[in-house]
């Protein structure tokens, strides 16, 4: 049995989770919905403000600590949301959002044009800096990781998009002749 498992999801206010028929919880909050899907050999249990998820056997039981957090994760996410933060660095380098996308110049000779998906949120400020919001953890996440993807830190000058918490390891240019 796993530890990170066992230990119930507690709910918090306004969130509602049901059980589907696909085999897979739904996680309804104020203004999103997430569906979370379970193994065959897991159960949930819900109670008054928590969800406990068993587990049938040992085989499935290296998924059921995965399935506390997955659910977990969405429960967090209909309530407050998750967010990351990318800051750009670098001589002309700037974002803006227009529409449902979100133009990058990071040097190359054209704009980089991102589209938006659906679920996600992004604002700029200051032209450096971008912050990208939503419900479901792993998309938050993919999407900061395609848009650094495009230009990602450089150790000499640490120039192009890096993550706002991100340290970049710097290294020592060419040394001068004697």
């Amino acid at each position: 049995m796993s530890r990170v498992g066992k230990s119930p999801v507690y709910l918090q206010k306004g969130v509602q989770v049901t059980l589907t028929p696909q085999k897979s919880l739904q996680v309804k909050g104020a203004k999103h919905t997430l569906v979370v899907p379970l193994e065959k050999k897991i159960s949930a249990k819900i109670e008054e403000g928590q969800v406990t998820l068993l587990c049938a056997d040992g085989e499935s039981a290296k998924y059921h600590g995965l399935a506390r957090a997955l659910l977990q994760n969405a429960v967090t996410g209909v309530a407050k949301g998750w967010s990351k933060e990318l800051e750009l660095n670098g001589v002309g380098y700037r974002a803006a959002v227009s529409g449902k996308k979100l133009e990058l110049n990071l040097g190359f000779s054209h704009v980089i044009n991102f589209a938006i998906p659906e679920g996600i949120e992004i604002k700029v400020e200051k032209q450096t800096k971008i912050l990208i919001t939503g419900a479901d953890r792993s998309q938050v996440g993919q999407v900061a990781a395609q848009i650094r993807s495009y230009r990602p830190p450089e150790p000499y000058l640490a120039k192009g998009i890096k993550y706002a918490d991100e340290r970049i390891r710097r290294k020592a240019g060419k040394a001068a002749g004697k």
